[in-house]
């Protein structure tokens, strides 16, 4: 990319857009193009198709998607299978008509099965039943990726799909019924330290394994593979490091100075046992994270502190 090229970054209000933003503009890219939900509709096809006649990017990172966790997503299975292939479709076909050069699709771990071997290697994709809870938006995403490698298949389109693994940091969602569990836990640990509270409620049996990567490392691997990635397929991005729902409760509740006990909710799901990435790939190619867990959570932690007692 040029810095001179036009650079749409949809979604860029949620964390992923937000966090690819500031890194363009810290590379000193100043042609982004952005859009609200409200002033375009990405699930209406007439509009995007508008939009993008009328803008003609030169590339586009495709961070916009309905997300959220296990309750949100085992809640509103409908919304998150139409809204998020409504989404992709149209900015993907729009992109392949307007001639865009290069397309970033961005994903999700919970594409892999269920009960998939660990670490999640790229060649698991559809080698296994889903999980259930997030079935819907495993398979818009799924669906993603396969659009991208059609139209790079038929039109020659140099569209790219990357699959991060859970992501956390500034712009996250802390509403405690479509949060995920990191930013869900945060919330909970700082206001029961506030409020004096004997004891924080863990959703589930804590077992699951997770892997978590702070969302600007995301940013600078998004950055790399547009200069780096041309190949049909996708690319895992992650840390390969994973930890259990327990352990991450506990870095939390150090972290947060709380002092009360922790109880485990089981009669909540669990979910996939555990996701961890096989990031050997993108290793190979010359990128690796940068920033540790136990550092992210303690800038997110601040951050998310502050921002309550603003």
């Amino acid at each position: 990319m040029k810095k001179s090229d036009k650079i749409y970054v949809a979604g860029h209000s949620g964390m992923v857009g937000s966090s690819i933003v500031r890194r363009l503009e810290n590379d000193g890219y100043r042609n982004i193009i952005r859009r609200t939900s409200k002033e375009l509709d990405l699930r209406n096809q007439s509009e995007v198709t508008d939009f993008f006649q009328f803008e003609k990017p030169d590339y586009v990172f495709l961070a916009a998607a309905m997300v959220g966790g296990i309750q949100a997503n085992n809640t509103y299975r409908a919304e998150f299978l139409f809204d998020n292939l409504m989404i992709q479709n149209n900015v993907i076909h729009n992109a392949y008509k307007v001639g865009v050069t290069k397309l970033l699709f961005l994903g999700s771990s919970c594409i892999y099965p269920k009960m998939a071997s660990q670490p999640l290697k790229e060649e698991y994709l559809l080698t296994g039943l889903l999980e259930p809870t997030n079935e819907p938006y495993a398979i818009a995403k799924i669906a993603g990726i396969k659009l991208c490698d059609a139209y790079r298949s038929q039109y020659d389109c140099n569209f790219i799909s990357a699959m991060p693994t859970n992501l956390y940091g500034p712009n996250d969602n802390y509403d405690l019924q479509k949060s995920h569990v990191l930013p869900a836990l945060i919330r909970k640990f700082v206001e029961a330290k506030s409020h004096s509270e004997n004891e924080v409620e863990i959703w589930g049996s804590g077992n699951p394994r997770r892997e978590f990567m702070h969302v600007e490392d995301l940013a600078e691997a998004c950055m790399f593979l547009m200069a780096n990635y041309d190949q049909p397929g996708f690319v895992n991005v992650g840390t390969g490091v994973d930890v259990t729902i327990k352990e991450l409760a506990l870095k939390i509740k150090e972290l947060v100075g709380f002092e009360g006990e922790l109880t485990f909710n089981t009669s909540k799901p669990d979910g996939t046992p555990r996701k961890l990435m096989d990031v050997s790939k993108i290793e190979a190619m010359g990128w690796s994270h940068n920033i540790p867990l136990d550092q992210g959570l303690q800038r997110t932690i601040l951050e998310y502190s502050a921002s309550v007692n603003t």
